[in-house]
């Protein structure tokens, strides 16, 4: 059987650079336990995407694995704690910063000028140009984690003359020029216009903005994810959104993806809901694929991977 199995299809130069090991590509989303168990039984190496879940079951499959390179900065869809008792190491992308970050201030703009509302009636054929939204310049951008992303959707939103605070749990986060750090979450959300999420979808996190944090946030405030969507109730958030407690939402993530055709989040005139596409540029996700397939070449050589979850704090 193969040393390498990909979930995700690979051509040249990919295919190149595994070519010192057996390589089988396996469709392991539609594969079934005989399928899966055939394909993992003798795989040392295994090349994934966040839409396959590397549970323990997988896992269970693949007794002789050492390595899983996943195609996205996100690790949420692997069980770490089972890989890291089994001294699996587990790699990352984090290549996608510039990308997020464009789709960020994209949304940002899409809710604060409230372009769903006009696009919508386009759609019905009216024309409406009296929908009044808000500039972005001058408005307070609170950033809920501030790792490479936010970082750099800090350098945008100072360009575009916002003010720009952030928050997070860890105290050694550099200090950036012209962005401030709030000492708590509450002081952070009661003074935003824009909240900005951040941070990894663990523990900790699921359901970190939940009524109670809903609640802290003005009635003008617009509320930004490009992270997980776990890390919303969304419950809370439509009840909000429907109640005018906040202004709009901004999501490129849901808690359930794809969602129904009938759930209430995507009919909500106040929230621009976009499928999942933060990294979705030809640029990016060739960029992603590159590094994913030389973090798991690193692994099958025995070398050290930067990209590696135990060199690398959370993503945030």
């Amino acid at each position: 059987m193969s040393a390498v199995v990909s979930a995700v299809a690979l051509g040249a130069p990919h295919t190149e650079l595994l070519a010192g090991w057996e390589l089988e590509v396996v469709d392991l989303l539609r594969a079934g336990d005989a399928e899966l168990e055939a394909a993992l039984r003798e795989t040392e190496a295994l090349l994934v995407n966040s839409h396959f879940p590397v549970d323990a079951r997988v896992l269970g499959f693949a007794p002789r694995l050492r390595a899983i390179s996943t195609v996205s900065v996100g690790f949420d869809h692997i069980d770490v704690r089972t890989a890291a008792q089994r001294s699996i190491t587990v790699t990352t992308t984090p290549v996608l910063s510039d990308a997020v970050a464009d789709l960020t201030l994209a949304l940002i703009t899409m809710t604060l000028r409230r372009l769903r509302e006009t696009i919508d009636d386009l759609s019905r054929g009216v024309w409406r140009n009296e929908i009044l939204g808000h500039d972005v310049r001058g408005q307070r951008l609170l950033l809920i984690g501030f790792g490479r992303i936010a970082r750099e959707v800090a350098a945008r939103a100072l360009a575009a003359k916002m003010t720009v605070c952030t928050y997070d749990v860890r105290t050694e986060i550099a200090p950036m020029a012209g962005v401030d750090r709030v000492a708590t979450l509450a002081e952070g959300l009661a003074a935003a216009d824009i909240v900005s999420l951040h941070v990894d979808l663990n523990p900790s996190t699921h359901h970190l903005i939940d009524a109670d944090a809903l609640a802290r946030m003005k009635p003008t405030a617009i509320l930004i994810n490009t992270a997980r969507g776990g890390v919303v109730d969304q419950d809370a958030l439509r009840r909000a959104l429907s109640n005018g407690d906040i202004a709009g939402a901004g999501l490129d993530v849901l808690e359930t993806e794809p969602p129904d055709a009938d759930d209430p989040i995507l009919h909500l005139p106040n929230v621009v809901v976009l499928p999942h596409i933060g990294s979705a540029t030809v640029e990016t996700r060739l960029a992603m694929l590159d590094c994913a397939v030389d973090n798991l070449v690193a692994c099958l050589r025995g070398e050290a991977c930067a990209n590696a979850l135990a060199l690398l704090p959370p993503e945030l």
